[in-house]
């Protein structure tokens, strides 16, 4: 019965790659020895995923980034903008980031990382979790806070820009948003 239920199983996974019974494999590497197991063997091993992101799919930040993990996820970007002449410890007029051509910019793009999906404008639920988070911030205390113009973001201090409303916003942005991410999911 048992070698009719191998050649079944043989038979159906022939073109997957063979099969042996446990007399002609040799004991796997730990173990017992005296369990027989049918096991499914190919020429090669499977190519281990690539560590590079294809050019379609660029990296994706995360709510619960740490600033280190930030820096991490931003050096391949700032890699190949150095490899494509930019120096990045230069910064643009306005301070806000690494003076550079669009060319290289362009040659990048693929290589920075996008927002969190919860701030990003392409993810349809990012005005729902921006409204969420300014009511979170607004039982925590912060008087002046609301949704940002674009939708996925908000803004604190209102028109006097509230010292107070800014500190408290700061300080409770981030429980806000981790809060309101575990009750989404």
């Amino acid at each position: 019965m048992r070698k009719q239920l191998m050649a079944v199983l043989c038979s159906g996974v022939l073109l997957v790659g063979g099969c042996s019974t446990a007399e002609e494999a040799p004991p796997a590497a730990g173990s017992t020895g005296g369990a027989e197991v049918a096991t499914l063997q190919t020429g090669a091993p499977t190519p281990a995923a690539s560590a590079t992101t294809p050019k379609d799919e660029r990296p994706r930040e995360r709510l619960d980034d740490t600033p280190e993990d930030k820096k991490e996820r931003l050096k391949p970007y700032m890699k190949c903008l150095t490899e494509h002449g930019v120096d990045v410890t230069k910064r643009r007029s306005d301070g806000t980031g690494a003076d550079g051509t669009s060319g290289a910019a362009k040659a990048c793009e693929h290589l920075m990382p996008l927002p969190p999906w919860e701030f990003d404008p392409a993810n349809p639920e990012a005005k729902d979790f921006a409204r969420d988070v300014v009511k979170c911030l607004r039982d925590k205390g912060v008087r002046y806070v609301e949704v940002g113009a674009d939708g996925t973001g908000w803004a604190f201090g209102g028109k006097n820009n509230d010292p107070e409303s800014i500190s408290k916003g700061l300080k409770y942005s981030p429980a806000c948003e981790r809060e309101v991410a575990a009750k989404r999911k």
